[in-house]
Parts: C-alpha cells; sequence; structure tokens
C-alpha cells in the first residue's frame, strides 16, 4: 500500500481551525480497512509528521486521490517511496516522532542510544572547553592546536565507527574501509539533508558537512575529513588543519549521524544534560530533503469508528512498523 505525499490548500474539517492547513502544510493520504487516512505535517525544519493530527473518514465511491482533493485541496500529489507502515533498517526520517516508536522502527535500544549519547556529549564538552581560549569569529575559525586536533580526530573516529556499522548493516563484510565505500551511504542514509547551524559563532553560515560529497572524489569532496587524515598521519606537516572550523564541520558530522540512527529528538526535545548542551550551541533541521523519502505510519482504525469526517488523534490505532533492508 503506497500513500501520496501532497500539499494542502484548504480546510474543510467540521468544526476545526480553518488555517490547520497554513500550519501543517503537507499531507500524507492512503486508504485502509474501509477508511481514507489523511495525517497532517510540517513543511519545514523537521518536517514532523504526528499520528496525533489524523483525518478519517469512511471510504466512498473514489480513490483516495479524488479525497485528498475534496477534503484538503491536495497540491502537487506523487506516491511516496517507502510503502506505508514500512522503514528502511536503521535509518530516521520523517514519519518517526515518539521515543517508543523510534526505539521500535529503527530497532534500537535505551542503553545503545545513551552510549551513543555519551558519546556525542564528550565531543560537545571538548568544544565548549575549546571556547574558553577560542573566541568563535571569522579569524578564531582558523585556530588551530593541540585541543582541536584532538576534537577532529575524536569526531571523525566516532563518525567512522557510525560508517561502519552502516555499511555492516547493509552486509558488507568487515575489513578495511575507505571513503569509496562510506561514499555509498550518502544516499540511503540522507546525509546531505542535514543542516547544522552553531548559534555562538557570528557570521557562521549553517553547516551542511556531507553537501557535495561525491564517489568520484570521496576524499578530496569531503575536506574535513580529509584534514583529519592528513594532521593524524603527519601532524608535523598538517597541523594547521587541525582548525576550529574543521573541528565543526566533523560535529556537524557526528550529530548528523547521530540523528540518523536515533532521530534527533533526543538532542532538541528531551529534558537530560546533553539536549540542554545541544540546545545551547546547535539548531538541527532537514534542508531541501526528498519528501518523498519519508515513512507514513500505517493507521488501522477500528470497524466502529465514525465513517463521519473527524480530525483526531490517532496514535493508539498505529501498527507496528516494518523494517525492510538498508541497501548501500
Amino acid at each position: 500500500m503506497q500513500a501520496i505525499g501532497y500539499e494542502n490548500t484548504t480546510t474543510t474539517l467540521p468544526n476545526w481551525v480553518p488555517t490547520v492547513h497554513k500550519e501543517q502544510p503537507r499531507g500524507y493520504a492512503y486508504a485502509n480497512a474501509g477508511y481514507n487516512i489523511h495525517i497532517y505535517g510540517k513543511g519545514d525544519s523537521l518536517y514532523t509528521i504526528s499520528t496525533g493530527l489524523t483525518a478519517s473518514q469512511g471510504v466512498s465511491v473514489g480513490p483516495v486521490e479524488d479525497w485528498a482533493r475534496k477534503a484538503f485541496g491536495s497540491a502537487n500529489p506523487s506516491r511516496m517511496q517507502h510503502a506505508v507502515g514500512e522503514v528502511t533498517t536503521g535509518v530516521w526520517r520523517p514519519g518517526l516522532l515518539t521515543p517508543t516508536e523510534i526505539h521500535q522502527a529503527l530497532q534500537t535500544s535505551h542503553y545503545e542510544q545513551r552510549t551513543a549519547e555519551q558519546a556525542l556529549r564528550i565531543l560537545v564538552e571538548k568544544l565548549d572547553e575549546i571556547l574558553l581560549f577560542i573566541e568563535p569569529s571569522p579569524t578564531g575559525l582558523k585556530s588551530y592546536g593541540h585541543k582541536t586536533r584532538e576534537l577532529l580526530i575524536l569526531a571523525c573516529t566516532e563518525i567512522e565507527n557510525s560508517w561502519v556499522r552502516y555499511l555492516s548493516l547493509a552486509g558488507h563484510s568487515t575489513g578495511r574501509f575507505t571513503t569509496n565505500h562510506y561514499v555509498r551511504l550518502l544516499g540511503p542514509l540522507h546525509l546531505a539533508d542535514y543542516e547544522i547551524a552553531f548559534a555562538l559563532f557570528d557570521g557562521l553560515p549553517a553547516l551542511r558537512p556531507f553537501l557535495g560529497w561525491s564517489s568520484t572524489s570521496p576524499t578530496a569532496t569531503l575536506p574535513w575529513y580529509d584534514a583529519y587524515n592528513k594532521t593524524k598521519h603527519d601532524r608535523a606537516t598538517h597541523f594547521s588543519l587541525a582548525t576550529l572550523e574543521n573541528c565543526l564541520h566533523a560535529l556537524a558530522a557526528a550529530i548528523a549521524l547521530f540523528c540518523v540512527r536515533y532521530s534527533p529528538f533526543p538532542l532538541i526535545a528531551e529534558q537530560s544534560s546533553l539536549s540542554a548542551l545541544v540546545r545551547q550551541h546547535v539548531t538541527i533541521q532537514l534542508r531541501d530533503p526528498d519528501l518523498h523519502s519519508f515513512y507514513v505510519p500505517l493507521i488501522s482504525l477500528p470497524s466502529t469508528y465514525t465513517k463521519a469526517l473527524i480530525c483526531t488523534r490517532a496514535s493508539e490505532f498505529v501498527a507496528p512498523w516494518v523494517q525492510i533492508p538498508l541497501v548501500v
């Protein structure tokens, strides 16, 4: 079963706020078990799709496309890539929201996530320490020293660990991987979507650490990673590459990979010391993502549910997510 995604242009829900389509400009619809289902979604930042704002109506004559057009003014409809209720193993996309469903869908554990959070917290704390001595200014971005080199190496080591885990998850045998292997993860993990902005750095553009990564030159097109390799193996010659700016790109990449595995929400929505630290330094969003790659929850309403057009919270009717293999 494939859902359609579209832009909402009107609100016809009885006794409902008439501007819902402006606040929730995305819609996802399909027919299931005698009901047409429409789930609202945001149109920016993290493109949140929440079953807490779900519309339904008993199926009448005609395809779901006609219903979406009549009820929500659907514009530019197109088919989603994943079947309804389906996720790619280990890869977060909008459509997964609550901690419970994220753990189930991505097959993560509380312990695994907390271990990853601790590793990321160490990186952010090291940045915090460096900023006690280097001013976050355009001039300061070019600064380098043993502390920045340490942070760059630690961040890139975490990134490599994530890359190797995903290659293993996709069935690639363990061995000596290089960027020729790692770059294959760019598309399946949607790495180029992630944009990380550092709040304390005036004039520093938001960073998209994986944007421009290319299989034709997989090391050179990731300059911060190239800098890590050079300064790690030949400090005497390439010490000056361990700049604060390269550290920020590497930290942004580590944050992006954390989000791929566990979602951004532990970093921006939970009440934890890591979340407070991350919110102090960065904002996280998806920039120009492929809207068709999002996940659409499978909602199965009971036969006794009202057949009238209604908008309500449908979280209790969401089926468990089904995983399909990660292909790299």
